[in-house]
Parts: C-alpha cells; sequence; structure tokens
C-alpha cells in the first residue's frame, strides 16, 4: 500500500470512528436503535384506593427503575434536563392535590466527573394527594420522565399509571 493510500483509509478510519462516537453521545430518537430493550420505569402499585370522597387523600405510589438506568429527579440538576412529573388527567373524577417527590440521589458519570446530577435509581415512591368525587374512577395517571444510562439518553417518555380509585 503508498502511503498516499494508507493515509486515505486511515481518514476514513478515524472518520467513521468519529461519526459513531458522535452518534452514541445523542438522543436516540427510535427505540429501535435503543440497546436498552426494557422498560424503563415500571408503576409496581397500587392497583386500588378507597378514599374519603372529596377529602386531599395521601396515596403513596410506587415505581421502580430499570437495573444501569437512571432518570432525573422532580428537581433536576439543571433547568434543561427533564423532570421526572406525576399527573393526572382532567375529566377522571379525581384530581391531583399535590404531589411530594423523594429527594434525588446526586451522581456524576465518568465522562464529565464535575457535572452532578439528581436522579431516582432503583425503587421510589411519590406522595399523592389525591381528590375523588364519589364512585369507582378507573384513572390513568400519568408519570413523565427521561431514562439514561452511563452514556446515553432515550427520549423523554410518559407511561400509564392506572389506578382503581373508589370514592366512598
Amino acid at each position: 500500500m503508498t502511503k498516499n493510500a494508507y493515509i486515505a483509509a486511515l481518514a476514513i478510519g478515524l472518520g467513521a470512528f468519529g461519526a459513531a462516537v458522535a452518534r452514541s453521545q445523542f438522543v436516540s430518537n427510535s427505540p429501535h436503535n435503543s440497546p436498552i430493550k426494557t422498560d424503563a420505569v415500571q408503576y409496581l402499585f397500587p392497583e386500588q384506593v378507597s378514599v374519603p370522597a372529596g377529602n386531599a387523600t395521601p396515596v403513596t405510589l410506587h415505581f421502580r427503575v430499570a437495573q444501569g438506568l437512571h432518570i432525573n429527579s422532580h428537581k433536576p440538576s439543571d433547568e434543561f434536563l427533564i423532570a421526572t412529573d406525576f399527573s393526572i388527567p382532567d375529566g377522571m373524577g379525581v384530581r391531583l392535590g399535590s404531589a411530594t417527590y423523594p429527594p434525588g440521589e446526586i451522581i456524576s458519570l465518568a465522562f464529565d466527573p464535575s457535572t452532578k446530577l439528581s436522579v431516582y435509581t432503583g425503587e421510589f415512591d411519590i406522595q399523592a394527594r389525591i381528590i375523588a368525587t364519589p364512585g369507582n374512577h378507573l384513572v390513568q395517571a400519568k408519570l413523565h420522565y427521561q431514562a439514561c444510562d452511563k452514556s446515553m439518553c432515550l427520549p423523554p417518555k410518559t407511561i400509564n399509571v392506572p389506578i382503581d380509585v373508589i370514592g366512598k
């Protein structure tokens, strides 16, 4: 191989390597391209709650972040990060009075140890105060979050949090 051919092959190889590295630092737009093959966050329980109708009643909601992942806390360390947020859509016979979130765990990633992130890992609880009208309400509450691993973040996602709320 001539010197010029070697330099050209090296330049092409380095360009392909650089493109691969650059691509790995951006958010994947398609779940098909993601190396993460599991649901990032799972709603655990409760499936059903009975509450006094018309009164703000505390309900503890339990969630689990998949192993090897983290999600930003409700109060992330930077305004540009996507906060974890629980909500109940209007018109379900149940409304959210307030939600109390756990404090985040402070971590830093190997590629940027000076940046501190406030995240949830493993299991975490949200204390929701809900107000229900009388009757049985099949509520499709929502949890909005963005999951990341050590090297990339997935697109933000909203999952359903199904709760059968009985207002007595």
